[in-house]
């Protein structure tokens, strides 16, 4: 196929590359973050109770009521709330407002790998600062110029959650935009939706697909100062997120609850499966999101993600130097978690046949 009608950039740049999707049944599925538990009965209610009729109409283009009802649960203003679809189209359009051609934005090294994939599209480069061996953030991260600096807090792929005050040191010293991409928050001691209102430089992304288990409908939030909404409001799509997904949001918000006592669920699998690796000898990284980060021992990590996927079970193995010793794990149900550990102790024992 002919390339030249491209743009150099986007010849040149590799796309986002997700998780497998596989098909068919059978699989135990540990590799993108997705809840194990549905959403409640009221929100398959009123996805149902929606009309042909208000299907052939546009939805609202700005989200209006549903921007008022999240702004209620979380004590915000109106005003303060971008509604998109997902935190992916969020970060697109913080992308597209701040970076251009010959800019730059710095990220952390690991981190989630669509960030240098969206400077990738505006032309922009990525500075890449390297964690600490235990995850933490490096101190060249702090007082820089460029005009974006993106933190996941927590950051995949080790589910290292950072402290507040750490992240509004990153704002007050920073001279550029500051995203702090709260995906997983909700699975998280603490989150930093209170430095929001202290710092003109700051916005927060949100997603419904993690604790809500809404990924299929791909809804999520930025939380920022009324100008920078204001701004990203002329970036965004005519009618950027779909009316089914508007409808299914504010019921979700109206059973937060629901949702609560999944969370509960999934921190506490999180820590008995954590256990369980850790007693065979693994090093698992201590997350506060609705995954871990484990090295195994005795068995390199590729070798692991081959057993399981022969046996349907999947989870992430990132084939790139620094962190092929590791594999990242979804937390699922019990027994998922239960197919797993059996699955690797099998695996264990034939390697050390």
């Amino acid at each position: 196929m002919k390339n030249g009608y491209f743009r150099d950039n986007i010849v040149k740049m590799k796309g986002y590359v997700p998780g497998f999707q596989p098909v068919g049944a059978g699989w135990t599925k540990l590799n993108t973050n997705e809840n194990p538990f549905p959403p409640p009965p009221a929100v398959m209610q009123a996805l149902s109770d929606v009309t042909g009729e208000k299907l052939a109409l546009y939805p609202p283009p700005q989200s209006t009521q549903l921007r008022e009802k999240y702004a209620e649960a979380y004590g915000l203003e109106p005003e303060m709330v971008f509604a998109g679809n997902g935190s992916d189209e969020i970060l697109a359009i913080i992308t597209r407002c701040f970076l251009d051609r010959g800019s730059a934005q710095v990220i952390t090294d690991p981190t989630y790998s669509l960030y240098d994939v969206l400077a990738d599209i505006q032309d922009a480069s990525t500075v890449k600062l390297p964690v600490g061996d235990d995850f933490s953030l490096p101190e060249e991260l702090f007082g820089r110029s460029e005009k974006l600096v993106i933190v996941s807090n927590p950051n995949p792929p080790s589910g290292v959650l950072y402290p507040v005050d750490q992240m509004e040191r990153l704002c007050r010293e920073s001279s550029g935009m500051v995203v702090i991409d709260e995906a997983y928050v909700d699975f998280s001691r603490w989150n930093c939706l209170d430095l929001v209102r202290n710092h003109a430089n700051l916005i927060v992304t949100r997603t419904f697909s993690k604790s809500f288990s809404l990924a299929g409908l791909r809804i999520g939030f930025a939380i920022a100062p009324k100008p920078l909404i204001d701004g990203m409001m002329k970036v965004k799509d005519s009618y950027n997120l779909n009316l089914l997904s508007q409808v299914a949001a504010a019921a979700a918000i109206d059973n937060i609850d629901y949702f609560m006592e999944n969370v509960k669920k999934v921190v506490a699998e999180r820590e008995r499966l954590s256990s369980q690796l850790s007693e065979i000898g693994w090093r698992v990284f201590p997350s506060q999101a609705n995954f871990i980060l484990v090295e195994p021992k005795g068995i390199e990590a590729r070798a692991v993600y081959e057993g399981l996927l022969e046996r349907k079970i999947l989870v992430r193995f990132f084939d790139k130097p620094g962190l092929d010793r590791y594999l990242r794990i979804t937390i699922g149900r019990p027994e998922q978690s239960d197919k797993l550990v059996a699955a690797v102790g099998e695996l264990q024992q034939k390697i050390s046949r």
